[in-house]
């Protein structure tokens, strides 16, 4: 199987493709800074223009990775500039978008899946009144996925998001419950299970259905 992980460089992204390497398929991952991975901004809408030619003609599975939360102790009277706002949804919103739509003629070949990560921060379910950026931009790439499985099941293509648990990662300042290759483990047998029946879920780590 031939598999993209974008966000590539550590934490959840990393553990994951490790894990895909160890069970013996190809997997290519990305980073904004290089690092002996794809170098790939997702908010830089020229940076996609080599993507293609190094996945190659067909993708079995994109994993939609790439994030940011630096919104995590913004105060609501002084915090969460309109800066802030604008890379956040540019990094896990329309990043996600512009890695599928390049890749579309991969995993069209390939009749392929894909996997956004999303977070429960951003289900209806969980408003917490904090972190606005962060978890409007998961509710808004859990509503991408949602869409794109409507878009794309004609050309037999699954799409699902997913969250990843509180992992123990940069992100979370290494506060989560959970080590990345736990949840990587738990992710790689989610999107194991994603198909033309499934496609336009929203499912946990853990393989639990995660209202949207």
């Amino acid at each position: 199987m031939r598999v993209l992980v974008t966000g590539a460089s550590r934490g959840i992204g990393a553990a994951l493709l490790l894990a895909y390497r160890e069970r013996g398929d190809t997997a290519l991952g990305t980073s904004r800074s290089g690092d002996g991975l794809i170098r790939l901004d997702v908010t830089d809408p020229a940076a996609f223009a080599g993507l293609p030619g190094e996945v190659g003609d067909s993708l079995d599975l994109l994993v939609c990775n790439a994030g940011i939360f630096p919104d995590r102790h913004d105060e609501i009277d002084t915090g969460y500039d309109a800066a802030k706002w604008a890379d956040v949804f540019a990094t896990n919103v329309t990043g996600a978008f512009l890695t599928v739509q390049t890749l579309l003629p991969q995993l069209r070949a390939a009749k392929g899946k894909v996997a956004i990560i999303s977070s429960q921060m951003g289900a209806s379910t969980k408003a917490g009144g904090d972190a606005l950026i962060y978890r409007a931009s998961k509710a808004a790439s859990a509503n991408l996925a949602l869409n794109l499985s409507k878009s794309l099941k004609p050309d037999g293509i699954a799409v699902g998001a997913y969250h990843p648990g509180w992992v123990s990662t940069d992100m979370t300042s290494h506060k989560g419950a959970l080590q990345p290759e736990e949840a990587a483990q738990g992710l790689v047998a989610r999107f194991d299970a994603l198909d033309l029946e499934t496609t336009g879920c929203f499912m946990t780590w853990d393989g639990q259905p995660h209202p949207f």
